[in-house]
C-alpha cells in the first residue's frame, strides 16, 4: 500500500478502540481539550506497555496514525492494523516509506501518534530518537505531550501482558507547544536542539501528570 492512509480508517480504529478500552479497562482521561481541533498534530506518548497505544488511539479526540513496530503486524493483526490507517515502520534502519506516509499524515492536516523513546521502556521520556523532531520542524506541527500511567500495574493481572482487567489507567494531554526555533532550518544541529527542547517538555508534562494522578 503506497498512497498514505486516510482520517477516516483511523477514525474506524478509534471507533473499534472507544468501546475496547472501556470494556476492559477504567480508562480517565485528562486534557483532552487540549489537543487542536483541527491541523496537523503529533501525539508524543510515553511507552511502557503495550496497552498504551490502543489506548490513546481509542481516547483520543481526534483520529489517529500510530508508527507501530512492523514485527506487531502479524498473521490477522497485518490487515487489521493496516485497515484502521495505522503505520507499520522498520525500526532498524531508514524506513522510507514509513516516514513518507508519516509526513503525509501530517500534510494533509491529519494527527500522527509517535512513541518517541523508540520501544517500551520505562516511559519515562529518558531517550528520545530524532524522528519525532524531523517531523515536528519539517511540517510545523505541534506536539502534545501524553503521559500514559497505570498500564504497568502488575498486581490482579489475567493476562501477562495486559493491565489488570478493570484496573484504572489514566491519559493525560499536556498543551501542545512547536518544537522549532522559528528559523525552519533542518540541519544535524537543528535536530538535536529541537530534540533538546522536546525532551524537557515532554518530561516536564509526564512530572506534572504524576502529581495531578497521584501516579
Amino acid at each position: 500500500m503506497n498512497e498514505v492512509p486516510s482520517a477516516r480508517r483511523a477514525e474506524i480504529g478509534r471507533r473499534i478502540g472507544v468501546p475496547l478500552m472501556y470494556g476492559l479497562f477504567r480508562p480517565r482521561v485528562l486534557g483532552a481539550w487540549r489537543v487542536p481541533a483541527s491541523g496537523p498534530v503529533i501525539l508524543a506518548v510515553n511507552h511502557s506497555h503495550a496497552v498504551d497505544g490502543p489506548m490513546v488511539m481509542g481516547v483520543a479526540p481526534r483520529p489517529a496514525h500510530f508508527l507501530i513496530k512492523k514485527e506487531a503486524f502479524v498473521g490477522p493483526l497485518d490487515p487489521f492494523l493496516t485497515g484502521i490507517g495505522q503505520l507499520k515502520v522498520d525500526r532498524h534502519g531508514t524506513d522510507r516509506t514509513a516516514i513518507t506516509h508519516a509526513l503525509g499524515v501530517l500534510e494533509q492536516g491529519g494527527v500522527l501518534g509517535i512513541f518517541p523513546e523508540g520501544t517500551r521502556g520505562e516511559g519515562d521520556f529518558a531517550a528520545l530518537r530524532s524522528g519525532l523532531a524531523y517531523f515536528a520542524v519539517r511540517t510545523g506541527a505541534l506536539i502534545v505531550p501524553v503521559a500514559v500511567l497505570g498500564s504497568t500495574d502488575r498486581q490482579g493481572r489475567l493476562v501477562k501482558a495486559l493491565p489488570p482487567l478493570r484496573s484504572r489507567i489514566d491519559v493525560v494531554f499536556g498543551d501542545p507547544f512547536d518544537a522549532g526555533d522559528g528559523s525552519g532550518r533542518r540541519t544535524r544541529k537543528a535536530l538535536d536542539d529541537a530534540t533538546g527542547r522536546i525532551q524537557k517538555q515532554l518530561t516536564a508534562h509526564l512530572e506534572n501528570a504524576r502529581r495531578l494522578t497521584g501516579r
